[in-house]
């Protein structure tokens, strides 16, 4: 394992007693050649529970989870650190998930419990502006009487081109698209998915034809082709992320290919593994094998361009690093390298 000098790592955490939770807020880092944790800074917050950066990557920004609102930060170039630029409610409850559209005007968030997508404008200062559209969701809900009462969208990830808005919703087991039409969000196409299966986040091939969708609630990952012209997803393949041996319960979190378009990897919160699939030239996924993650529910992960994967581990209180065999995608000497309460996000930048 030999990371890059000058990385950053932000990690978001649980926070309340609702969440039986440990955490204490935002935290900040730097890690070292061999994943080495130094703290930085903690801002204390509520469930700081998914970062993104805008598309300049000069200003990081949080939904805090079973809230209502997005907090934006400046990120000091020199060390890392966050200073607080402002809030803004995004119109409904349990924000879960953040995108900025390719011209850094617009910031997109999925409302996870009341149904709802949050158009907010991107002030130049780094600012979020207050809300500018709140799109409802609608539709028959899946049979699953405890995880689908009602929509749940749970991602809003821009397609390759930055056109698209591609929106996993669990509760009616569909995955819809949208794209932003003159400061509004506009529904452009659905695609259903298996009754049950919970839809919940996507992941593209770095060429923008093929995405690969995780499902929560059957523990699957479903490949489909994209289509960058009309916003168009068709399904062609859907594969278990969980052992064949595997017969306990268990809810599928995160999904990432590699950056090289080469493998697929997929979180078992549950099981308690990260499975990894290798593409072949038609876009479909063949098994390579999982991996114990050191630790209990595996509810995010992120690839690192050296070679490296960081599981946050939400029920043991841990972050674990794994290298990456380049060859075969597996995964290969892990070990917990952070001890921090209940993470559930991990964005790592590079200072400059």
């Amino acid at each position: 394992m030999k990371l890059r000098s000058g990385l950053v790592a932000y990690v978001g955490a649980r926070t309340t007693r609702t969440r039986n939770a440990r955490g204490n807020g935002l935290n900040v880092y730097r890690l070292g050649p061999v994943a080495e944790w130094t703290h930085v800074q903690l801002l204390e917050m509520e469930n700081p529970s998914f970062l993104a950066f805008d598309r300049s990557g000069c200003f990081l920004y949080t939904v805090h989870g079973d809230a209502d609102r997005v907090s934006a930060f400046a990120v000091d170039r020199a060390s890392g650190e966050l200073v607080l630029l402002n809030e803004q409610s995004t119109g409904g409850r349990n924000p879960v998930h953040l995108s900025f559209d390719p011209a850094n005007r617009f910031l997109v968030v999925a409302n996870h419990v009341t149904s709802s997508l949050a158009l907010m404008p991107r002030n130049e200062d780094g600012t979020i502006g207050a809300l500018c559209d709140l799109a409802g969701i609608v539709g028959e809900v899946g049979p699953h009487r405890a995880e689908q009462p009602f929509p749940k969208p749970h991602q809003v990830e821009f397609d390759p081109s930055g056109r698209w808005i591609v929106v996993p919703d669990k509760g009616i087991d569909q995955i819809l698209v949208y794209e932003i039409d003159a400061g509004a969000l506009k529904a452009v196409s659905t695609c259903p998915a298996r009754e049950g299966a919970g839809p919940r986040h996507v992941a593209f091939h770095p060429a923008g034809d093929l995405a690969y969708v995780v499902n929560e609630l059957d523990s699957t990952v479903a490949a489909y082709r994209f289509d960058a012209r009309s916003g168009r997803l068709t399904p062609f393949q859907i594969v278990s992320a969980l052992d064949e041996s595997f017969t306990g319960n268990s809810r599928a979190a995160e999904i990432a290919v590699s950056p090289d378009g080469r493998f697929v990897y997929a979180s078992n919160r549950g099981s308690d593994t990260i499975a990894a699939f290798a593409i072949d030239d038609a876009g479909a996924l063949k098994r390579i094998g999982s991996w114990p993650t050191a630790g209990r529910t595996p509810r995010f992960f992120t690839l690192l361009e050296d070679g490296v994967l960081l599981a946050a581990n939400e029920d043991s209180d841990t972050i674990t690093a794994f290298d990456i065999d380049a060859a075969s995608g597996s995964l290969v000497a892990k070990r917990a390298t952070l001890s921090v309460g209940s993470p559930v996000c991990i964005l790592v930048k590079e200072l400059r």
